[in-house]
């Protein structure tokens, strides 16, 4: 039977028949020690609770099985799994774009915005598109985004200056620590 839609068992620890040791040591389902013996001693005692001999470490020197319910113990390493990937943040980065001509309320607009993703954890672009002869006018997209900077100095700090990529002119600013 192909396992193309299962996961690898490499991840999965290994479990009753698979465990292939001449001795190990059984820790009981309370956490008690019940001593080095061998696999199938150690599955009868298993199959007698009617629970599953698993395997902690291969490491040791004898290694380490538990008499636990497997299925129970498989559900509450996916439950921890999903709780720390819930709570990790990846960092996204936002663009906001603008004009060099752009009027104050339209800018205060932007640098709220600005704020905003930046207390949310992510990095921001502030872009200034040049269309036609505006091109000539750098200086004051330049004076812009440095503007912007200091504006947003309280919650960020300035990752990478304004540079000019073609007929754009970019900044990147990512959240104070």
């Amino acid at each position: 039977m192909p396992m193309a839609l299962n996961k690898p068992t490499r991840d999965l620890p290994t479990i009753n028949e698979r465990i292939r040791f001449p001795k190990i040591r059984v820790i009981d389902t309370d956490g008690g020690q019940l001593g080095i013996m061998t696999p199938r001693d150690a599955l009868k005692l298993a199959e007698e609770k009617e629970l599953d001999l698993v395997m902690l470490s291969d490491k040791a020197d004898p290694p380490v099985c538990r008499i636990m319910d497997y299925g129970k113990f498989k559900f509450e390493q996916e439950k921890k799994a999903r709780e720390a990937r819930k709570k990790q943040h990846t960092s996204d980065v936002k663009e906001l774009k603008m004009r060099y001509k752009i009027e104050e309320h339209d800018y205060r607009v932007c640098v709220n915005r600005a704020e905003r993703f930046l207390q949310s954890g992510d990095k921001v672009k502030a872009t200034i598109r040049f269309q036609g002869r505006e091109i000539q006018h750098k200086d004051l997209a330049e004076t812009l985004l440095k503007k912007l900077a200091t504006d947003l100095q309280t919650v960020a700090e300035v990752q990478q200056e304004p540079k000019q990529e073609g007929r754009n002119m970019t900044m990147l600013l990512s959240p104070k620590k």
